[in-house]
Parts: C-alpha cells; sequence; structure tokens
C-alpha cells in the first residue's frame, strides 16, 4: 500500500526531487511568514486576501510566457535562473523585515516579484519531469510530487510558525534563502534535455497554439475547471491568521497552514490503492467534492484540534485529485505541448487558491469567518457536483489503463 518510489531510482530526476523538495521546504516557511506579517502590520483579513490579487496578475503573465519558454529553451537553464532571482526576492524579505519598522508595501512587491518567478519556474520543472522518466512511471511521479508537496507544506509553515514565535520572523526568511542554494547545487549536476520537435521562439503564436491545445480536449479543460472551482469557492488560507488569534498566536497559525497538506502527505503515503483505478475524471471530481464538504465542517470547529482535523481531511480528498489530475495530465500531453500546458496547468491549480483567498478575506470583512468558510464550502460541493452535468467527457474518462 506504500507509495511507489521507483521513479527515484533514476539519477536525474532524484536529483531534482532532493532540490525541489529542499527549496519548496524553504518556500513553505515564507508561504506562512508573508501572510503572517502583513496581518501583524495591518490587521486586515482583507489585505492578507488582497495578497491574492496582488500575485494573480504577474504569476497569468508569466505563467503563459514561462510555458512558451519552456517549450523553446533549455528547461534546465530556466529553472536555474528563475531560483536565483528567487533568492534575490528573499533576501528584499529578510531586509525588509529587518527594518525597525516593516514596510507593508515592500511584502506586496516581493510576493508580486515571487509570483511570476513562480511563472517562469513551474512550467519549467514540470516539463522537464516527464523528461526524465518513463511514461509507466507518472502515477508514481504524479504520487512523489503529491508527497513532496505535502511534507513540505506540513513541515515548512510549522517549522516557520516556530521560528516566528521563537526566534523572529527574518529567520524565517534567511532560510528559506539558504534552501535555494541547495537547490541550485542540484540542478547544477542536471544534464541538458533537448525538446523535440521545439518552438522556435516563445511568442503570442506559441502561446495561442497552447490554448488551442486544450480547448479541444474535454477532458484537460475539466481538470481545469473541476479544480478552479474548488478553490475559488472554498479555499479558506486567508482567514488563518485571524482564526489564529483565538487559539495562541503564530503557533497555532503555523499548524493551520500545514494541516491541508498534513492530509495530501497521508494520502500520497498509502497511494498503491489508487494504482489500480482508471476512473481518473470522476476521482478528481468526488476529491473536488468532499473537499467541500470537509471545509463545511470547517466552519463549525471551536478549537485549533477539531480544525486542523477538518483540514487535514479535506487536504486527503484533494491529494486524491492532485494525483489524478497530475496523472491526465502527464499522459495526455504531447512533450514539445509540456511547457505550454504546465503553464496553463499551474494557472489552473495556483489562480483558485490566489481567487479563493481573495473571496475568503473579502467576504470575512463584509460578515464573518463563519459564513465566509460555511457559504464557500457549501458553493464548491455544489459546482462539484454540477460538473458532471457540465463536463460529462471528463467525468466518463479512463485512463488507457490502471494506474
Amino acid at each position: 500500500m506504500w507509495i511507489n518510489f521507483s521513479p527515484l531510482r533514476k539519477p536525474d530526476f532524484r536529483r531534482l526531487f532532493v532540490g525541489q523538495t529542499v527549496s519548496f521546504f524553504g518556500s513553505m516557511m515564507s508561504y506562512v511568514a508573508i501572510p503572517y506579517q502583513v496581518y501583524e502590520i495591518s490587521k486586515s483579513s482583507f489585505l492578507v486576501g488582497l495578497l491574492g490579487f496582488t500575485q494573480l496578475a504577474p504569476l497569468v503573465i508569466a505563467g503563459l510566457w514561462g510555458g512558451a519558454l519552456a517549450d523553446s529553451m533549455d528547461r534546465r537553464k530556466l529553472l536555474i535562473g528563475s531560483e536565483a532571482l528567487l533568492v534575490l526576492v528573499t533576501l528584499l524579505l529578510l531586509g525588509n523585515s529587518l527594518l525597525p519598522t516593516p514596510s507593508l508595501w515592500v511584502l506586496f512587491i516581493a510576493s508580486a516579484l515571487a509570483s511570476a518567478l513562480v511563472g517562469f519556474h513551474r512550467p519549467a520543472m514540470e516539463a522537464l519531469t516527464p523528461q526524465m522518466v518513463g511514461e509507466k512511471d507518472m502515477p508514481a511521479v504524479a504520487a512523489l510530487s503529491t508527497m513532496r508537496h505535502g511534507f513540505c507544506a506540513v513541515a515548512g509553515p510549522a517549522l516557520g510558525g516556530v521560528l516566528i514565535a521563537t526566534w523572529g520572523i527574518e529567520w524565517t526568511y534567511a532560510l528559506d534563502a539558504a534552501t535555494y542554494i541547495v537547490s541550485l547545487l542540484a540542478l547544477a549536476k542536471i544534464k541538458s534535455i533537448p525538446i523535440q520537435n521545439a518552438e522556435e521562439r516563445a511568442d503570442w503564436r506559441s502561446i495561442r497554439e497552447g490554448f488551442e491545445y486544450a480547448v479541444k480536449r474535454p477532458v484537460l479543460v475539466g481538470s481545469y475547471l473541476v479544480d478552479i472551482i474548488a478553490m475559488i469557492f472554498a479555499m479558506p488560507m486567508a482567514l488563518y491568521p485571524a482564526l489564529a488569534l483565538a487559539w495562541g498566536g503564530a503557533s497555532a497559525a503555523g499548524w493551520l497552514y500545514a494541516a491541508l497538506p498534513l492530509g495530501a502527505l497521508f494520502i500520497s503515503l498509502l497511494s498503491r490503492p489508487l494504482e489500480q483505478v482508471n476512473r481518473h475524471g470522476a476521482g478528481v471530481v468526488i476529491g473536488a467534492s468532499v473537499w467541500g464538504v470537509f471545509i463545511i465542517g470547517l466552519a463549525f470547529q471551536g478549537s485549533l484540534v477539531g480544525a486542523v482535523i477538518c483540514l487535514a481531511l479535506a487536504g486527503a480528498a484533494d491529494g486524491i485529485s492532485a494525483i489524478y489530475r497530475q496523472t491526465i495530465w502527464n499522459q495526455t500531453i504531447p512533450t514539445n505541448f509540456r511547457g505550454r500546458l504546465a503553464g496553463l496547468n499551474m494557472l489552473s491549480y495556483m489562480i483558485g487558491p490566489l481567487m479563493g483567498n481573495a473571496r475568503a478575506g473579502l467576504m470575512a470583512s463584509y460578515s464573518s469567518n463563519f459564513s465566509s468558510i460555511f457559504l464557500g464550502g457549501c458553493l464548491c460541493v455544489l459546482g462539484s457536483v454540477a460538473s458532471i452535468r457540465l463536463f460529462p467527457e471528463f467525468w466518463r474518462y479512463r485512463s488507457k489503463s490502471a494506474l
């Protein structure tokens, strides 16, 4: 029943996986530090939610362009350049945190810059990964990616919360910057892999071709939209700093940020049974629906323990959905389109949370935390169930073979 580690036998994939695990761990510490610092300075859940809007436009523009670049140039070099610049952004956050009065606008600018750089980084990484492994390894790679995300997003925020509470927020940013050095060293040891039928240049024509490829395939469109529906309506992260005030402050915030990926991590570690299922479309829809159910449960929790349990169960449901979504993408997209489609994939699973956090913060500012979480969860369940009728081909989709 345990996770399949066999893709790690391939040296280049192992280097990429280990390096990205270390750097993502650091990013997850800053992921909790930035909104916590915004709330600490402003005492506004609305401004925490506004971080999502600040990151959205840079992510969309860079994600589309970054995907096109990943189909026209050395993907390894694009990864190295993106991570080197992310180090500089993290040092900007560190410098700001060391000021007697940290600036709120620097946090927003740094968040926007980091979001843009992720738009170049993520498509390159996701497009490079399938070149290092065989098609039969795709389900195991998807489970390993979910495990990596789960582990880092559990341990990173938890450690970030402890560091903020004990040593100060500046140590969180400093450690994040150090993790990128490890990743860059790992990337330096990976050999470049040429792209078959690579695009001559990254331009609007190339981006448009990627769009046209995706929209003509209902299975891909369904995988994007179901996830976006779930995240926009039921993402509660913008409310964590406000909820944490009643449950212990920074340390409680760390646990809240860690809870969703904790559930995803648990599912990834026990993912072997999922490899026998070939109804991947149905798996995505059911996972999104169950995610919404447990977010509804979160609204009724009055303790940190209850909130963490509901979030962990919601994260487990989303973890199942994520494994099937990634497998669908990796098994249905050709190599020369993987950069551009990876850009679209990234936008689908990052725009949803960004807009969802903005929605949650806005609704809470006009009503209450309870209303924002409860109504969002209900809309998520209704939207996920409605997708069965809206995207019937996606609901019926079966893999060519069982995972």
